[in-house]
């Protein structure tokens, strides 16, 4: 059963994380119009799910309720929707639900742009990794307002466990960096400390024991270390590329609006340096044995 309002969803960008999101709401009982970028995926999609359809050109769009966008980044947005013109296609009133991990400034600029063409915008990135997607568990964070969260919550909860209202428009972008901020920093410190540790004589599964039974446990310490890290399956399901891209929005943000970053910088400068190293493939949780390396 679908959301009171919310019958038709456009979904634009079936990637690693979009295409199990959009099954979710396939499987909800939303009509679906879908698109990617690469050549055949919006059609393999309606293969599996023959209820769907594969847009084509922009004309598709004219008939949903909610626009959702699951892109690489802020640049992509403003192109799918300003430069190939998917926004002059919507109905006025339409709302566009951007669940990329998106530059929070240029959200609140591209959504004065898209109220001047009567539509309604919500940034709502996601938090939970491909594995999320697929359970349905993310945390889906949300800035714009309450009245449209309201109309699209019910989608909303079918690819979350939470959904959190963060703040007016841009907020929930800004959010999720700073998440991602604060996860990149934890794993930079954890894997430090082990790698100190190891040196010292002590095993990193001791010293991951040390941490989970002190102060110094988190998500890293209990959820990464022993599971990705340790064993050497790096495998969590988030890149370490999109790690450091986010971490990126997070300092630069910062430097906008004029906030000193003293141990954001570094990390900052760290996952930048790393991330030229390795393939867009590489899991973040990698760092365990990137950062083993660095003298």
């Amino acid at each position: 059963m679908t959301g009171v309002g919310i019958e038709h969803i456009g979904f634009i960008g079936l990637g690693r994380m979009g295409r199990p999101m959009a099954a979710r709401l396939y499987e909800a009982g939303y009509r679906l119009t879908v698109a990617d970028a690469a050549p055949d995926v919006a059609e393999g999609f309606v293969t599996d799910h023959p209820k769907a359809v594969a847009a084509h050109t922009v004309d598709a769009y004219r008939t949903v309720d909610a626009l959702i966008l699951m892109l690489p980044n802020s640049a992509v947005v403003e192109s799918v929707l300003e430069g190939d013109a998917v926004a002059e296609a919507l109905r006025p009133g339409t709302l566009v639900v951007d669940m990329s991990s998106s530059e929070p400034l240029r959200t609140r600029a591209l959504a004065e742009r898209l109220a001047a063409r009567g539509l309604r915008m919500l940034d709502a990135p996601v938090s939970g990794g491909v594995r999320g997607a697929v359970a349905g568990t993310l945390a889906v964070l949300v800035g714009g307002e309450e009245t449209d969260l309201a109309e699209v919550r019910p989608a909303l909860q079918r690819l979350a466990r939470t959904v959190i209202p963060v703040g007016p428009i841009g907020s929930g972008h800004a959010a999720k960096a700073l998440n991602n901020l604060v996860s990149a920093t934890t794993i930079s410190v954890t894997v430090e400390a082990l790698r100190l540790g190891e040196r010292f004589g002590i095993p990193p599964e001791t010293m991951t024991e040390v941490l989970n039974s002190s102060s110094g446990r988190s998500n890293t310490s209990e959820n990464k270390v022993a599971q990705f890290m340790i064993s050497g399956s790096y495998d969590s399901g988030f890149a370490l590329h999109l790690m450091a891209k986010d971490v990126g929005i997070a300092v630069d943000l910062a430097c906008e609006l004029g906030q000193a970053t003293e141990v954001a910088d570094g990390v900052a400068r760290q996952w930048r340096r790393i991330a030229t190293e390795v393939t867009p493939q590489t899991d973040h949780t990698a760092m365990y044995e990137l950062i083993g390396g660095d003298r």
